[in-house]
């Protein structure tokens, strides 16, 4: 029996292993094993809803486990740390509890076919000082961290007399960076009514950083100058041009301009795949992604890689922007291509289509572009139309690993949670 094996459990990877454990494993065609470091997902684009407590992880989040007993795959827990081509096996590190021990030791998973969906991590550029310093947002484990630090700092503004401005400062004007700005303020509003008479949105000292001349630098320039006056509108300190030199315990440096002050630092500008990449044997770019060719196969014909951490060029010769909306797309790509290649047929080569990209602003605004890939251009939205399109995202990735009807069940939890449970995460 042939075994295909995906490493990585993001929104491609799990939508990927979904699909072909319904079409291959439920009727045992083929074995389906999905390998990830964390036992449950949660869609990557809502950890600064996490970070803020505008989420709770612990009622959105999805047990690997459980959903492959459903939908036809095995799961393997553990973090991939090599790969020997010659025998076809992927290394997987051992497993520790939090006292140290070993939970589950170093193994061996052979495969057929692999599929590489490991995803990105933050680029900190070899900025001194920012591993050491900055929070970054690239697991559910670090925006949980982020948030309970924020509320602590919440929680001595509220019992200081005098409680100082709480400065925040976030490297990256893209999409996370733009997000969390705007949610930030949301929280505080939110916890002013639940009882923290002293916080409010006027003790937020919020500095957005952004190394280029705008924010939001891959959307058009009508968006982001919207979605500038929004943030402006709020309180946030809109710094553009400002390149950071490092990072210190105070704040950021910058390169003219000296210190921004801040208490709490985040880092979100740019991304690559994890370093280890790199050491596997197949080609890769600088920033550690597997080249592919229009097949998402790699020089590899036994190893294929899609999303984050992947470099497929298009046809203008740019490489496939690493976003949500590509690893879906090569997801579905992935399956048609590996059901063909299951069937020894030629495999379909990948087109990628932009739909235009979607910005929320909290509770306050949601600003973006449709149909980005029309030649005559796209078309701006913004408000409650786009807001509706913004939640319609997520919910066609649950469609993907539910269906309709399981998608619709939880939208009405998720609407019966927002009258019952607290707006926002108090702990």
């Amino acid at each position: 029996m042939q075994r295909i094996v995906i490493v990585g459990g993001g929104a491609g990877g799990l939508e990927l292993a979904t699909q072909l454990g319904r079409a291959l494993g439920r009727s045992g065609k083929a074995e389906i094993v999905l390998v990830d470091a964390n036992s449950t997902h949660l869609w990557k684009p809502l950890l600064h809803e996490v970070a803020t407590g505008a989420l709770d992880s612990g009622i959105d989040e999805l047990d690997y486990r459980g959903h492959g007993k459903v939908h036809g795959f095995d799961f393997q827990l553990g973090r991939m740390c090599g790969l020997d081509r010659e025998q076809q096996h992927v290394i997987l590190s051992p497993v520790y509890d939090e006292d140290g021990e070993v939970v589950l030791p170093e193994r061996n998973i052979p495969y057929h076919t692999l599929v590489l969906a490991i995803g990105s991590i933050t680029n900190d550029f070899g900025t001194p000082g920012a591993k050491e310093h900055c929070i970054f947002l690239d697991s559910r484990r670090q925006a949980e961290r982020f948030h309970r630090t924020l509320l602590n700092e919440f929680l001595r503004a509220n019992s200081s007399e005098n409680p100082k401005n709480l400065e925040i400062a976030i490297v990256g004007a893209g999409a996370t960076g733009v997000e969390l700005s705007a949610e930030l303020y949301n929280t505080a509003e939110v916890l002013t009514r639940y009882g923290m008479k002293n916080v409010s949105p006027k003790q937020l000292s919020v500095t957005l950083i952004e190394a280029g001349e705008r924010i939001l630098p891959a959307l058009p320039k009508r968006i982001s100058n919207a979605a500038t006056r929004e943030l402006e509108a709020l309180g946030v300190s809109v710094r553009t041009g400002t390149l950071i030199t490092e990072a210190a315990a105070d704040g950021f440096v910058t390169k003219n301009d000296g210190l921004i002050s801040a208490k709490l630092k985040v880092w979100a500008a740019g991304v690559r795949a994890p370093s280890f990449m790199a050491t596997l044997g197949l080609e890769t770019n600088r920033a550690n992604q597997i080249m592919v060719d229009s097949s998402l196969q790699s020089e590899d014909p036994n190893i294929f890689a899609m999303g984050d951490c992947a470099c497929v060029l298009q046809a203008n010769g740019k490489p496939v922007p690493p976003r949500a909306q590509a690893a879906h797309q090569q997801a579905t790509h992935m399956f048609k291509a590996l059901k063909a290649r299951y069937k020894g047929q030629p495999m379909p080569e990948f087109v990628y289509k932009d739909k235009g990209s979607l910005v929320s602003l909290s509770r306050y605004s949601t600003v973006g572009s449709l149909m980005g890939n029309l030649s005559s251009g796209s078309m701006m939205i913004e408000g409650r139309l786009a807001r509706i399109v913004y939640v319609s995202l997520y919910r066609m990735h649950q469609i993907a690993l539910h269906g309709y009807w399981h998608t619709l069940l939880l939208s009405l939890v998720g609407h019966i949670n927002k009258v019952i449970r607290p707006r926002l995460k108090l702990h």
